[in-house]
């Protein structure tokens, strides 16, 4: 090839980055893939490289009112649809996602940062969601009595309207999986709010929609950051609200949520526990520990970021630290990569600082992933798997959600002592225990405080047959997400009584005028 041929390539390798970094991202309106009239946009960045993905718009005013008119209309139809009708749509949805998850998984790379075999089960767990709405026929079963002679009381689930979902940065196909189709499926109308850093895999799950079926306006897709959480929070059209993030953006949304008339769930931060007891299984605590804790970064709402070691266990910080060090951080689609990036630099530093205040507050930095070098991706928001020993609990690092992949280690004499330990913090959403004692196990499931308990499991997120069920300081409001919560979250009861007499319609009866009572 000439050197003219060589350049005119690069020149044109060049443009194709330029438009691709200026590349805007599209609502989802009525059915239709918009280009919005947004004079503000926000940047989102490859989290390995800093290259401009795309440029997120700040969704107008007009556009927030006609995705709530859209889906406000969509629903007067789409209630009306059998819940057969509704199943079907899950079922068709949950193959389209299936056939499309290698798009889903490599979007997430790029914008969120994820390696490439946890963006797929990112993917995953959002698509077992789904698949459970395919049983929708029998979470949307009420129930009957005959209350007396000829009478009848039974209930109805029926859905609400329009509701809002309200998504973090983590999980940028599973937590939208965790709200549009439970809302779908009961027979609501949705407008999704992805998350201004990695909106994509939200755009590519609502052009599955549409491929699939599902009618105009039955999702639409709006993005921002604060004006369009104040619409989708003050709306009168929108019923409800679903969240999952940070404690003062939840704490807010739910505030206002709930001041508005709407119901709410928020799912918030976390500091999720790992007991471990001496008698332990060696070998599968220190694997499970390593990969809770450090994989997606650290950053998961259920990620173990504290290992209280009960007594001998706290020699296995060295261990610990070993099989860590040996993880690979890279590019998300590097072959053999284990650990990405962080979303942000902004974040990176917060993790960093977070890292520096324990070495202050006198904790022992025993793997410090600080200034890990990626020569591929010099740029990239990389911190390295590191490991803090004899933390205190009135440090900082284990007061706050690092949000990264760090972990903390407390050393404790007892059981009771980590106990204590883990029940004292003000999160709820998740905890763990290894041991190979049957008695320990049920001691710690019995007095723990936290919403889901894994034993000799470090991440104990339910399938979506149980739904999520965090606690404390992890959850605001009183119906949890997915499973039959879920559902419940997203209908409400109906109870009917009524009375069908044997004798003749025509017979003639006087007027009854006392309290009616049952018998």
């Amino acid at each position: 090839m000439t050197m003219r041929a060589l350049t005119r390539h690069a020149r044109l390798f060049q443009r194709s980055l330029q438009q691709r970094a200026l590349s805007t991202t599209q609502l989802f309106i009525d059915g239709e893939f918009l280009t919005s009239q947004a004079s503000e946009h926000i940047e989102v960045r490859n989290p390995a490289t800093q290259e401009v993905v795309t440029r997120v718009p700040q969704t107008t005013q007009h556009e927030l009112n006609e995705a709530a008119h859209s889906a406000e209309l969509a629903f007067r139809e789409w209630r009306k649809t059998s819940v057969l009708s509704r199943q079907r749509k899950m079922l068709d949805l949950q193959q389209a996602i299936r056939h499309s998850m290698d798009e889903l998984a490599h979007s997430i790379v790029s914008e969120q940062g994820k390696v490439l075999s946890d963006a797929r089960g990112d993917v995953m767990r959002g698509l077992q969601v789904v698949e459970d709405m395919a049983n929708i026929t029998n979470y949307m079963q009420g129930s009957r009595l005959e209350v007396a002679a000829d009478m009848d009381t039974y209930t109805e689930r029926e859905p609400l309207g329009v509701v809002a979902g309200i998504c973090p940065f983590n999980f940028p196909a599973m937590i939208p999986l965790w709200m549009f189709p439970v809302a779908l499926a009961t027979g609501n109308t949705c407008v999704l709010k992805p998350s201004e850093r990695d909106p994509g895999a939200a755009m590519i799950l609502a052009r599955l929609c549409s491929e699939v079926g599902i009618p105009k306006g039955v999702l639409n897709v709006v993005h921002g950051a604060h004006d369009t959480v104040n619409f989708l929070t003050g709306d009168p059209r929108i019923r409800a609200v679903s969240f999952v993030g940070g404690d003062r953006a939840g704490k807010y949304i739910y505030e206002r949520a709930t001041q508005h008339g709407k119901r709410c769930q928020a799912n918030l931060g976390a500091k999720n526990h790992a007991v471990v007891l001496p008698d332990a299984d060696r070998e599968h605590a220190l694997s499970a520990i390593v990969g809770a804790a450090f994989g997606a970064a650290g950053q998961r709402c259920m990620a173990l970021s504290v290992a209280v070691l009960v007594g001998e266990a706290g020699d296995w910080v060295a261990e610990l630290a070993e099989r860590a060090r040996q993880l690979r951080v890279d590019g998300g689609l590097e072959p053999d990569a284990d650990v990405g990036p962080m979303i942000t630099r902004a974040a990176l530093q917060r993790a960093e600082k977070l890292v520096q205040s324990a070495a202050d507050q006198g904790a022992e930095l025993v793997l410090d992933g600080r200034g890990v070098r990626v020569a591929k991706y010099p740029q990239g928001n990389f911190l390295g798997p590191t490991i803090i020993d004899r933390v205190q609990a009135h440090m900082q690092c284990y007061q706050e959600e690092i949000f990264g992949p760090v972990l903390t280690c407390v050393r404790v004499a007892t059981l009771d002592e980590a106990l204590a330990l883990v029940n004292g913090n003000r999160y709820g959403n998740g905890a763990a225990v290894f041991t190979q004692s049957g008695a320990s196990a049920r001691k710690f499931q019995a007095q723990v405080e936290a919403g889901q308990v894994g034993i000799n499991v470090p991440i104990p997120v339910p399938l979506p047959m149980f739904g999520f069920t965090g606690n404390k300081a992890s959850f605001l409001g009183d119906t949890n997400f997915y499973g039959r919560s879920g559902v419940s979250f997203y209908t409400q009861l109906k109870t009917v009584t009524s009375l069908w007499r044997k004798q003749n319609a025509d017979e003639q009866q006087a007027a009854a005028v006392h309290m009616p009572t049952l018998h």
